[in-house]
């Protein structure tokens, strides 16, 4: 869909593909980690031509998802420091979920909680990249003490529980709030939607 007159690019195509390229490799290395998470998940293993091929490729796929990961964060991290005004924000979270968005400080091009859920995300992707190399089998796991492999490799399935969790609740929120999967998918935003959901970053890119 072309965008209509006056609508405002809420995402250039860099930032379009590396986000979704990083949906790809999380679902596929999230469905990986599940067939070997429990053996009553094994059976998706057979969606990766078995028990050791997805061994095998499972530590690539996470690999990947954290690298297209690091690529978006170097394009929109700068978008997400948290300065005096998100404090202010977060005291007003419930009234924001409530639809009274002007009850808050006018958010930029990202508001507090989508800052947050970017930091606890990006606290998650390390924790997994991380503890991932422990257990690497068979290239890193014999250089250390049986207790600190099965310590990082209880760690690594926390951190995999708290991003799965985080994604469902950026998924969640993203339909939610209406608009914004087009915003990702074709790259703008109407300015109706900027001026309610992101009034500072409204003035911004229009200079009014």
């Amino acid at each position: 869909m072309r965008a209509p007159p006056g609508a405002i690019e809420r995402y250039v195509y860099a930032e379009r593909a590396s986000h979704w390229l990083l949906a790809i490799f999380f679902f596929l290395a999230g469905l990986s980690g599940l067939a070997l998470f429990h053996p009553s998940l094994f059976w998706m293993t057979h969606l990766f031509g078995g028990g050791p091929w997805t061994r095998i490729l499972h530590p690539f796929l996470g690999i990947a998802m954290a690298i297209f990961f690091i690529v978006l964060a170097l394009r929109v991290g700068r978008h997400n420091v948290i300065d005096a005004s998100d404090k202010e924000w977060l005291k007003h979270a419930g009234e924001v979920m409530a639809g009274h968005e002007e009850r808050a400080p006018p958010a930029g091009r990202y508001n507090a909680g989508q800052k947050l859920l970017f930091w606890f995300l990006a606290l998650c992707m390390l924790g997994l990249l991380v503890t991932g190399f422990f257990f690497w089998r068979p290239y890193f796991a014999g250089a250390f003490p049986i207790g600190l492999v099965r310590l990082t490799t209880l760690l690594h399935a926390i951190a995999a529980v708290g991003l799965i969790l985080l994604l469902i609740g950026h998924i969640y929120m993203s339909i939610w709030t209406r608009g914004s999967v087009r915003a990702m998918t074709q790259g703008w935003v109407t300015r109706r939607w900027a001026r309610m959901n992101h009034p500072a970053w409204y003035r911004e890119v229009t200079k009014s």
